[in-house]
């Protein structure tokens, strides 16, 4: 990769913290990005080769952002290993969880079609690697390829719903219910298993429902009680009764 090039892209973290931040050449982990995310794996292996050579990769530690609100918004991040999670700050300083990204997950969709700087945090949560593609090339993509702008649009409907889903179920639901619809949301249908893999913390549960984790922690051991749900570990939960815990 060309010197300056990663110098002036550096310069785009400087408003978040990332002093451990490491640059990959163009490779497998560029490959596995393309292949999964949903906007492009749809695309011919010479289509796919093209959007390889405009995309570069970060890796970033366990706690570290991959940007921060108020950043400049120039760039889409594609998860290719790890998690992040993205969120906000109220006004109080209290974390608003909105959603976790898995490889093949993406974030700073908003570049695309504005300039503009990012509303949210993203940070890993794990050990992760991005890759990221530029406003501009990506753009020219979009323009080239009309399917790819298409497969955006319905990630931004998917977005859309599940936020106003949150919305009203913060405004309309208590909290056990709450909990409940994440618990069964979160079930893998084309398994067809009644194990319940959560896929965050208790903190980070309790930030994105609403509520904390103590409330979280107490709710779950009720609905245990009610012979509803198992607790198996911190992390898994297997689901007893389906009509009874949708009906909390």
């Amino acid at each position: 990769m060309n010197k300056n090039k990663v110098e002036i892209q550096k310069q785009d973290y400087k408003h978040c913290s990332h002093d451990h931040i490491h640059y990959h050449a163009h490779g497998e982990t560029h490959e596995t990005c393309i292949s999964l995310v949903p906007i492009f794996n749809h695309l011919e292996k010479e289509q796919m080769d093209e959007i390889m050579a405009v995309t570069y990769s970060v890796s970033f530690k366990k706690g570290e952002n991959i940007y921060c609100a108020k950043d400049k918004s120039d760039s889409l991040y594609i998860v290719s290993k790890g998690k992040i999670k993205i969120y906000r700050l109220s006004e109080s300083g209290k974390e608003q969880l909105l959603r976790i990204l898995h490889p093949g997950d993406f974030t700073g969709e908003l570049a695309l079609f504005s300039e503009t700087v990012h509303e949210e945090y993203a940070k890993a949560i794990e050990e992760t690697s991005v890759c990221t593609i530029k406003r501009s090339e990506l753009r020219k993509l979009l323009l080239k390829y009309p399917s790819i702008s298409l497969k955006v649009l319905t990630e931004f409907s998917s977005r859309l719903e599940q936020s106003e889903k949150q919305a009203t179920r913060f405004a309309t639901e208590k909290v056990e219910t709450r909990i409940a619809l994440f618990l069964v949301e979160c079930m893998d249908n084309e398994k067809q298993s009644t194990e319940v893999v959560l896929p965050m913390n208790k903190k980070d549960m309790a930030s994105y429902l609403g509520t904390t984790p103590e409330t979280i922690s107490r709710k779950l051991a009720e609905l245990e009680e009610t012979e509803y749900i198992k607790l198996i570990s911190n992390k898994k939960i297997k689901i007893l009764d389906l009509d009874g815990l949708l009906s909390v």
